[in-house]
């Protein structure tokens, strides 16, 4: 049985690092990448303060449709460079959004969110989705979190069987 630990880590790169290393053990041995969602959504959600939606967004040859994730009820269906996901998935670059009514175009599944952090899944060249974060607090997430969830998100990929 996996156990989320708190962290010490007196630093943001320390922090995410005692996460990743969370996030290897829970997802050690399953290459399922529903299951592998579940559960990395659910550690995020539980590990990051001051978050209030954490999940996936998968590519479906056409558009992003909800994967799963921790927080309220969301929008199911993105076009491709629509909002701060659809963004992320067509420019294939993460998008680090302090304050998302300032973003064109933002798509307000829940009212409470005031900043975002999207990082595209890749497999090469291949679009497999996003991987979002918001905070009801603006600005939120910085550069190191940025980077702490690209690592983060690169445990994931590396961890699953992608279609």
């Amino acid at each position: 049985m996996f156990e989320l630990k708190t962290s010490t880590a007196a630093s943001k790169p320390a922090f995410y690092a005692d996460l990743a290393e969370q996030a290897r053990h829970l997802l050690d041995g399953e290459r399922d990448r529903i299951a592998n969602a579940a559960n990395f959504s659910a550690l995020l959600y539980h590990a990051l303060p001051d978050v209030n939606w954490v999940g996936f967004y998968f590519h479906d040859g056409k558009e992003l449709v909800v994967g799963p994730f921790q927080g309220k009820p969301a929008c199911v269906r993105i076009a491709i460079g629509r909002g701060v996901c659809g963004t992320a998935a067509r420019d294939r670059i993460t998008q680090l959004v302090p304050d998302v009514h300032a973003f064109p175009g933002h798509i307000a599944c829940d009212a409470a969110s005031r900043s975002e952090v999207v990082v595209p899944l890749l497999v090469g060249e291949q679009l497999v989705g996003v991987l979002d974060l918001d905070s009801p607090s603006p600005g939120r997430f910085d550069a190191e979190d940025q980077a702490g969830l690209e690592s983060l998100a690169a445990i994931w990929l590396a961890a699953c069987d992608h279609p």
